[in-house]
């Protein structure tokens, strides 16, 4: 037993296994509002550099990184962020909305006020990269004690939340792999898994209403049929159309409650085919 101090020299920390790390995860639907109401009210420098993370999934590190033209026209009506190389030594053109220009548009405003010398970087820094990083996480942090939110919160999770938001949204996995700039799957599948009870919820979905039996409107609304076959276009368009909005809806009331109006419309197009039948 007294030879055991003397043979701990053999041991090193490679061979101590390592507890599993989880990464961080989305945040809740609320959080995310909250968050996102607060950044657009203040509309300084750090609220909208953490509002362009959060709208194009990019790392903390990256979005310190954009040039001041990284705002990139790819069509008419058409743009995407350019993100530099990163974490993976890849980059990426990251398609955004009109929202997502106005932002980079006003951090180029913010940029223009800073008295800093032009560096053709979009967000201003003083000293080395870490120190606008730095800078960064404790707004976030400011931010999030303000609204009584826990202050354990850190940018990562505007990604994660991006992320969780695209496939909600219905982009395929190959997308979301480019999207966030990942070169393997498994990692995507880490920044997804909190999405696993979505998926769920539409495997029942779809298992319960195949696609493939939703009514389709039979006719364009251009050539619509007079008459009770009329009608009976009419109600199995307003059924189909009625059951492409509910699915982009997120499992609440409102989904149930046009659930069950789909449901009386079914029951109304039984009694009209009644009518139809001699």
């Amino acid at each position: 037993m007294n030879q055991i101090p003397d043979l701990a020299h053999f041991i090193r920390s490679d061979d101590i296994p390592r507890f599993p790390q989880r990464l961080p995860r989305p945040l809740t639907l609320e959080q995310d509002q909250q968050l996102q109401q607060e950044f657009v009210r203040r509309n300084d420098w750090g609220s909208n550099a953490l509002l362009l993370i959060r709208h194009t999934g990019m790392r903390i590190g990256e979005c310190a990184d954009l040039s001041l033209d990284c705002l990139r026209a790819t069509g008419p009506e058409q743009w995407a962020v350019h993100v530099p190389l990163g974490k993976l030594k890849t980059e990426r053109m990251v398609p955004v909305d009109s929202f997502v220009c106005d932002l980079v548009q006003r951090l180029r405003f913010f940029r223009s006020l800073d008295p800093l010398p032009q560096n053709g970087f979009l967000l201003a820094r003083s000293h080395r990269k870490e120190a606008l990083v730095r800078q960064l996480r404790e707004y976030l942090h400011q931010v999030c004690y303000s609204l009584g939110l826990s202050t354990r919160i850190v940018p990562h999770q505007l990604r994660h939340t991006y992320a969780t938001e695209m496939l909600r949204a219905g982009v395929s996995f190959p997308a979301l792999m480019k999207l966030l700039g990942h070169t393997d799957p498994e990692m995507t599948m880490r920044y997804v898994d909190v999405a696993l009870t979505d998926l769920q919820r539409e495997f029942q979905l779809a298992r319960a209403k195949p696609r493939h039996l939703i009514p389709q409107p039979r006719t364009p609304l251009t050539s619509v049929r007079t008459g009770l076959n009329g009608v009976l276009d009419s109600i199995i368009a307003a059924q189909h159309v009625l059951e492409m909005f509910r699915r982009t809806l997120p499992d609440d009331h409102a989904r149930t409650r046009l659930d069950h109006l789909s449901n009386r419309l079914t029951k109304i197009l039984a009694e009209v085919r009644k009518l139809a039948t001699p």
